[in-house]
């Protein structure tokens, strides 16, 4: 059963790289966070549910301290089964973003239906999930220095749009073993609106998909657990399909991916660490971005707490000093007939 888990996670994660080989990739808009383990309704509507219990989280990342304008982020999940065989789960997400001049604010609902199968600890979950909601986007244009102050990109000082978001996922997960495949927001939307817009005034709102996979292997029992996992981000997988004179058929930003390690010792303290770089081509060429460090404790109570340290590696690394995250999350009816089990996923 263990090592069946766990070859599911070495071949999904060589497909992946493969499937990844054959599409160019493009820009990232979306928040990163390193500790996305915590908030992994942001990312898929599927994972709804998955703990089998109400659970709830908020996370603030803050991104290259001491750079003026650097961005930061929070989030709040909350998600928890609706039905009696437990196989309906719905959850809510808020995400406030607030990169250089622009700012968003959306709430999503989402909707996930499981499908068991097997039984004890050989029992795999499939799960599908939608999620649906809006998005407020915002920039104030009024703090920017710009060189040509006839630029029309520029002529509207304070543009603001609601944008509608409907996205998907799956989700399978076992005891040991998690992959998920997702889109958060499927609607591309434009940022730039009016008959007066040029093609090179253009800013659009980029379809995401997001590719995550993990294993939690025993060392000694409950009590030292290893836990890897991997996170693929590709924003516009699908633009060679666009018509040849839309002007975002073509992006020049990578796939970035992250790959993460810890250990969780006695079923409450986790320790890991991350990487994360993104694929430039499928040479063998990247872009190093940081190395990660993060920590989190569950109480007995059922809450847990969480702390993470980006170390950057790119040129950035002299005015930036870091980017840190914390996250506060509580799980209710954690404690079930007596026993302490925080899930590994």
């Amino acid at each position: 059963m263990f090592r069946g888990d766990i070859y599911k996670f070495v071949c999904l994660v060589l497909c992946t790289f493969c499937l990844l080989s054959f599409n160019k990739v493009n820009a990232q808009q979306e928040a990163m966070y390193t500790k996305y383990m915590f908030n992994n309704l942001v990312y898929n509507p599927a994972y709804a549910g998955s703990k089998g219990y109400m659970s709830m989280s908020l996370l603030h990342r803050s991104q290259w301290l001491g750079v003026d304008g650097g961005p930061f982020a929070q989030t709040f999940t909350l998600h928890a089964p609706l039905d009696i065989y437990d196989r309906v789960a719905y959850g809510l997400t808020i995400v406030n973003q607030h990169i250089g001049v622009h700012r968003s604010t959306g709430a999503n609902v989402a909707y996930a239906y499981r499908i068991r199968m097997g039984g004890g600890e050989n029992q795999t979950t499939l799960s599908v999930g939608f999620n649906g909601g809006m998005t407020y986007w915002r920039a104030d244009m009024r703090n920017i220095d710009v060189f040509d102050v006839n630029d029309e990109a520029f002529a509207e000082e304070r543009p603001k749009f609601w944008i509608p978001t409907v996205g998907f996922g799956v989700f399978l997960y076992s005891k040991y073993f998690f992959a998920g495949f997702s889109s958060p927001n499927m609607i591309e939307s434009d940022l730039r609106r009016g008959e007066s817009v040029t093609t090179d005034q253009y800013a659009r709102v980029t379809r995401h998909y997001y590719w995550t996979a993990g294993g939690a292997i025993p060392l000694k029992g409950d009590d030292i657990v290893l836990r890897p996992m991997i996170l693929f981000k590709n924003a516009g997988l699908l633009s060679k399909m666009k018509n040849e004179d839309d002007p975002f058929r073509n992006y020049g930003s990578p796939t970035e991916f992250d790959v993460d390690i810890s250990i969780f010792l006695r079923q409450a303290l986790w320790i890991g660490s991350a990487f994360r770089s993104a694929i430039q081509k499928f040479d063998g060429s990247s872009s190093f971005d940081s190395v990660d460090l993060w920590a989190a404790y569950y109480l007995r109570n059922g809450m847990s707490i969480g702390v993470a340290y980006d170390y950057t590696l790119t040129e950035l690394q002299k005015p930036a000093r870091a980017s840190f995250e914390v996250m506060l999350g509580y799980d209710f009816a954690y404690r079930k007939s007596n026993t302490y089990s925080p899930r590994y996923f």
